[in-house]
């Protein structure tokens, strides 16, 4: 699934190539992924213009001069695709946004578990809020006193599965939970008790660098993602031990150990990390 470092690539190449422009078309292929008929869909977006695109953890958030936002998550394989004006389309795609300037956008979406939901602008705040996101690792009130804070209110919980919590963490999965504990030489199946403040300034600083890092790479190619030009992230050679089992390990040359934390695999180093 993409995470923050990939949904926040896909933001900013967007805001580079279409806001301010206006739809002049859409092509809806697939009626399952939005929440409105499509004939209704297709009459608020067409002929509006992109005035701003956002983001909170993993949604993207797109308000129009209509006064309505459409709500996005790509989940496990959405993705948007940019077509100049001269490309041809030969994809498949879901939705297809045709633009006054004769670019293209295309929602692609293999398994069908993202979805696009068309509101009204203050009703998109209101269901936004009601996620009851945590803070935003990138945001400059993201210090370490208020991940300290955050984390401290699940004394038992194991940090791993933590740090994947989007109540505690916005944008945090599974790739980028485990690449901060692994470079924090913390073990992703201790608990938050266990962490001394040392530890806990280690963990924030880790994860802090990976997701500037990764975001600085246009995230990690480890499944289906791809940024909106069809390319590859580049984060994936930095990977440190996620899909590296029975690998050396970088640090000490140890066998990279997988194991299973609420269903997900989960890599870590068994020598490094304690």
């Amino acid at each position: 699934m993409p995470e923050l470092p990939e949904v926040e690539t896909i933001r900013q190449q967007l805001l580079k190539e279409i806001v301010g422009k206006k739809i002049k078309e859409l092509t809806i292929n697939d009626s399952q992924i939005i929440n409105l008929p499509p004939e209704k869909f297709q009459a608020l977006l067409t002929g509006v213009k992109i005035k701003d695109i956002r983001r909170r953890a993993k949604l993207l958030i797109f308000d129009f001069d209509n006064d309505y936002s459409l709500i996005v998550h790509l989940k496990l394989t959405g993705r948007f695709i940019y077509f100049k004006n001269n490309q041809k389309i030969k994809d498949k795609a879901h939705l297809i946004f045709i633009f006054q300037d004769k670019t293209k956008l295309l929602y692609q979406d293999v398994r069908k578990f993202g979805y696009l939901k068309l509101v009204p602008t203050n009703l998109a705040q209101d269901i936004i809020k009601a996620h009851n996101f945590g803070p935003e690792v990138l945001d400059k009130d993201f210090t370490l006193e208020r991940f300290e804070k955050v984390i401290r209110q699940k004394p038992k919980a194991k940090i791993k599965p933590l740090l994947m919590d989007q109540s505690i963490l916005a944008g945090i999965g599974n790739v980028y939970s485990q690449e901060a504990c692994f470079r924090a030489g913390i073990n992703p199946q201790r608990t938050v008790k266990s962490l001394s403040k040392e530890d806990v300034k280690r963990l924030y600083q880790a994860l802090k660098k990976v997701v500037v890092l990764a975001l600085k790479k246009r995230g990690s190619s480890v499944d289906t993602y791809l940024d909106i030009y069809g390319k590859r992230g580049d984060f994936e050679p930095l990977l440190k031990v996620y899909g590296r089992e029975n690998k050396p390990c970088f640090n000490c040359g140890a066998k990279i150990k997988r194991i299973k934390m609420n269903g997900r695999s989960t890599y870590f180093c068994p020598k490094c990390q304690k």
